[in-house]
């Protein structure tokens, strides 16, 4: 595979690298917690109802993403220090609205993004980014609900849920779009 000539492509992956390395472990981690609690129940005969399940790596996982999510976000803001978040200003549900899309129909949503960049204050940079976030902290909630839940089966469902979050935001940071090129002051060594 030839490596590309400029950077485009991979700006975004670039620029949430620990991020997006955050986020795949999380979605490993969440999927072996869920089999620590499934694998006993498959090991016993299905006439015992008395199952024991181990539920200290799903607690763990749970009470420890947000720190794990944040320590990456620090940690690609000191690797690309010039490329700080903008903030979107005025209205936050940009993230959400292109996610819903991006649901219905990628190029739409895509498409969507670029047009909403071209005709107002929003880069496509900030629409994917708030989109990234809203994934993010959809994985991390329903992480918080893990330990409200009163089986360790529906613990466990909830924790691979919260997988379904993080594998879209890994999507969203990795959407190479034309418009979401980032200026030559962001970061694009590895």
């Amino acid at each position: 595979m030839a490596a590309p000539n400029r950077a485009e492509p991979l700006a975004r992956r670039h620029r949430h690298a620990w991020l997006l390395a955050t986020l795949t472990e999380l979605i490993g981690d969440c999927a072996r917690a869920a089999g620590e609690v499934y694998r006993p129940v498959a090991e016993t005969p299905p006439t015992r109802l008395d199952v024991a399940v181990d539920l200290g790596p799903l607690v763990g996982l749970c009470r420890s993403a947000g720190t794990r999510v944040e320590a990456a976000r620090a940690r690609d803001a000191v690797r690309c220090a010039s490329t700080e978040k903008e903030a979107v200003s005025v209205r936050t549900d940009v993230g959400a609205d292109f996610l819903a899309d991006l649901v219905e129909s990628p190029a739409q949503a895509v498409r969507g993004a670029q047009e909403l960049a071209s005709t107002s204050e929003y880069t496509v940079n900030q629409i994917l980014d708030e989109a990234a976030d809203s994934a993010v902290l959809s994985g991390l909630l329903a992480l918080h609900e893990v330990q409200r839940q009163s089986s360790p089966g529906a613990a466990a469902a909830k924790c691979l849920a919260a997988t379904g979050h993080f594998v879209l935001a890994v999507s969203v940071i990795s959407l190479d779009v034309p418009a979401a090129v980032p200026e030559a002051s962001d970061c694009y060594a590895a």
